[in-house]
C-alpha cells in the first residue's frame, strides 16, 4: 500500500504584481491556513517519510508553516518538475520514489493536484471526498489517497482509477474565517 498526502499550496500574496508566478509569496490568509491545516495532520497523526514539492515560493512557504505546526517531519524533496504540472505528470515523480518509502506528502499546485485525485480516483457517483475535489480544490486544502500498489513504479502504470480517497480537508472547515472571501 502506498499514500499520498496532497497539500496545496496556501493562499498567495497578489499585492507585488511586478513579481513571477514562480516568486509569489504568501499573504496573511494563507500563513494562517497552512498552520491550521499542519495542526489538523499532526492531530489526525497523518504521518509521511518523505515530502516532495514544488519549489515555487508560496509551496515552500506553505510547508514551512505547515511543519511549524505539524511538528517534527521530513526535509522537502524539491522537485521544479512538480510546479504547474498535470496530474500524469505528478504520478510519474511520484514513480521515482524509493521503495522503502510508504507515505509521502506531496505539496503543488492546481489544477495538477486535482487531476491527480480526479484521475485515480474513480467517478463512479460513490465518493462525496471525490465529488467535493471535483468542485474545488482551494488553497491549503489536504487530500489523502491510498493506492493497493506494491510499487511507486506500479503506481504510474495503473494510476487511472486505481486510488481511493480516504480525506479531503479544506481549511475553511477547520475555521470559518479561512473560507472564501474571507480578509
Amino acid at each position: 500500500m502506498k499514500t499520498v498526502i496532497i497539500l496545496r499550496h496556501a493562499k498567495s500574496d497578489w499585492s507585488d504584481s511586478a513579481l513571477r508566478d514562480f516568486d509569489r509569496g504568501l499573504n496573511d490568509r494563507g500563513y494562517r491556513a497552512a498552520a491550521v491545516m499542519g495542526r489538523w495532520a499532526a492531530v489526525n497523526k497523518l504521518s509521511f517519510q518523505a515530502i516532495i514539492a514544488s519549489p515555487a515560493v508560496r509551496v515552500v512557504e506553505t510547508l514551512r508553516r505547515f511543519r511549524e505546526a505539524y511538528g517534527p517531519a521530513p526535509e522537502p524533496q524539491f522537485d521544479l518538475r512538480i510546479y504547474l504540472a498535470t496530474g500524469t505528470a505528478i504520478a510519474e515523480v511520484l514513480s521515482e520514489q524509493s521503495e522503502d518509502i510508504s507515505q509521502i506528502l506531496l505539496a503543488g499546485h492546481s489544477p495538477g493536484l486535482e487531476e491527480l485525485i480526479l484521475t485515480a480516483v474513480t467517478d463512479d457517483g460513490r465518493s462525496s471526498l471525490r465529488d467535493a475535489v471535483e468542485v474545488k480544490f482551494p488553497t491549503a486544502a489536504l487530500a489523502v489517497l491510498d493506492f493497493n500498489v506494491e510499487s511507486w513504479a506500479a503506481l504510474a502504470e495503473r494510476f487511472t482509477g486505481s486510488g481511493k480517497l480516504r480525506a479531503f480537508t479544506r481549511p475553511r472547515d477547520l475555521d470559518p474565517a479561512l473560507g472564501p472571501d474571507q480578509p
